[in-house]
């Protein structure tokens, strides 16, 4: 016959605490240094429920439906180990942040992130892809502040479907460390490069890094999972400063050329709406390194004076020529990115200055024009050659820029200047900021004056006219260039 021991409460005599107390379905066991020994097999409450039951080498607190607790300053070994998560079993579907020793179900239906809390020496999170879409939605694991994941202060991207991964936190030097993985071993590398320099906006999956000033595009890590080859390659445009025009130091002079424009897109990564000049890959991809590269952003040229040069890597576009006139002191139109305009009143003929120089493929730019009968001509602009005057009175048109949406929206760049008029109708500056060449000057009823190429477009500076239509001479300045670069980062 089995032995039995039926009680509610069992009680120290010296103290009367408890060392076993059921109320309800709530079992205590013992106080921070009690114990409780019995030869019987079970220890059951007066009602017949077990507190303490043994079946061979199995010792079974409590009964089916009891909760077992342990008195305020008790402790447990030896029930379980650390290193173990408890998992949320609502899948998350929003951007949160983890907790330590709570494992999560990732449920997106977009992108998400799951922000780490700060590490502390054994911190465990777990989480696991509920939906199984983390290679159309990648989650991304982001360390705290500095904090490191396997010992790179970075994200880890998750973007295998079904993929798990449980990190625990181990040191300042490796930070959290993957230790379970249902596909391979995460780090802070992404199958994405990381960068920074310049102003940086977005555009779907690819960030745009555009300078309007000299500054470094610096990549700090690479891709280093698939397809790693095509998400190392950026694309990019490269504008130089456009020239200036001719005048007002003399009469009737030609427009300024646009500042060279070069522009790549890897085909098998990115399909924005790009220019008619694009270098598709790989015929002119630049694949980075984690390293800096130095940008240059080319000024625009003053009157009578070319561009300056844009450079990012191997990429140079050329700035683009001055105007030039013949009316001393005379000067040639300006060969570079595209070429200036000239202008030959009073004068013998003149021709205008050569674009594409030095030559690139495509090309960088066209060439300005001669004058039209008295009308100056214009400087060319990216994909126009620029306009000889249409009457012997006007100024001939710049040439017309190129239109890219690299950076999200169409946006026009690297329009020629306008040449000034006899005693007509200035130029108008190519499409791509351009600027416009004055109306005739006393010849003219009413006069106005050239307007600068557009900053940070690379357009041709327009140009004066006489004396009385003419402008300081900073208005006939070229624009200043712009190197935008843009990759995929997710």
């Amino acid at each position: 016959m089995t032995s039995k021991i039926k009680v509610d409460n069992i009680n120290k005599v010296s103290d009367d605490s408890n060392i076993i107390n059921k109320c309800g379905t709530t079992v205590t066991v013992g106080a921070a240094s009690d114990g409780v020994r019995t030869g019987a097999n079970n220890l059951q409450a007066s009602d017949g429920g077990n507190l303490i039951s043994q079946s061979g080498t199995t010792i079974t607190l409590g009964a089916s439906g009891d909760t077992i607790t342990l008195a305020s300053g008790a402790s447990q070994t030896g029930f379980g180990r650390s290193g173990s998560v408890n998992w949320q079993t609502t899948p998350k579907t929003a951007t949160f942040t983890g907790a330590d020793g709570e494992g999560y179900f990732i449920n997106s239906g977009s992108a998400l992130t799951m922000n780490l809390p700060a590490g502390s020496a054994g911190a465990i999170v777990a989480v696991s892809d509920y939906a199984r879409n983390f290679a159309t939605y990648n989650f991304t694991v982001s360390p705290n502040g500095s904090e490191k994941i396997g010992g790179i202060a970075e994200d880890a991207i998750l973007d295998s479907n079904g993929q798990a991964a449980t990190f625990i936190y181990v040191d300042s030097t490796k930070g959290w460390v993957n230790v379970q993985n249902a596909t391979s071993t995460e780090t802070g590398l992404a199958p994405f490069i990381t960068a920074t320099g310049g102003t940086i906006t977005t555009s779907g999956d690819f960030k745009i890094h555009t300078f309007t000033g000299p500054g470094t595009f610096n990549v700090c890590n690479i891709a280093t999972t698939a397809p790693a080859p095509g998400n190392n390659t950026v694309s990019y445009m490269v504008v130089a400063g456009g020239g200036g025009g001719a005048s007002p130091a003399g009469l009737y002079g030609g427009g300024g050329g646009a500042g060279g424009f070069r522009e790549g897109r890897c085909n098998s990564i990115d399909s924005y709406s790009a220019s008619p000049l694009v270098a598709n890959a790989p015929t002119n991809a630049i694949t980075v390194t984690a390293t800096s590269f130095p940008i240059t952003v080319g000024g625009g040229g003053a009157v009578r004076t070319s561009g300056s040069p844009s450079i990012f890597s191997s990429i140079t576009s050329t700035g683009g020529g001055n105007g030039g006139v013949t009316y001393p002191p005379g000067i040639a139109a300006g060969a570079g990115g595209s070429g200036g305009g000239f202008g030959n009143y009073p004068g013998g003929p003149g021709a205008g200055g050569p674009g594409n120089n030095p030559p690139t493929s495509p090309a960088q730019g066209t060439n300005g024009s001669a004058p039209g009968s008295v009308g100056a001509g214009g400087g060319g602009g990216a994909t126009a050659a620029g306009a000889g005057g249409p009457t012997s009175a006007n100024g001939g048109n710049g040439g017309a820029g190129a239109t890219t949406s690299i950076t999200g929206s169409p946006v026009a760049r690297a329009g020629g200047g306008g040449g000034a008029a006899w005693k007509g109708t200035g130029g108008t500056g190519g499409t791509g900021g351009g600027g416009n060449g004055s109306t005739g000057g006393t010849c003219a009823p009413t006069p106005a004056p050239q307007t600068a190429g557009a900053d940070n477009t690379g357009g041709g500076g327009g140009s004066g006219g006489s004396d009385a239509g003419s402008g300081p001479a900073a208005n006939s300045a070229g624009g200043s260039g712009i190197v935008v670069i843009r990759y995929r980062y997710k």
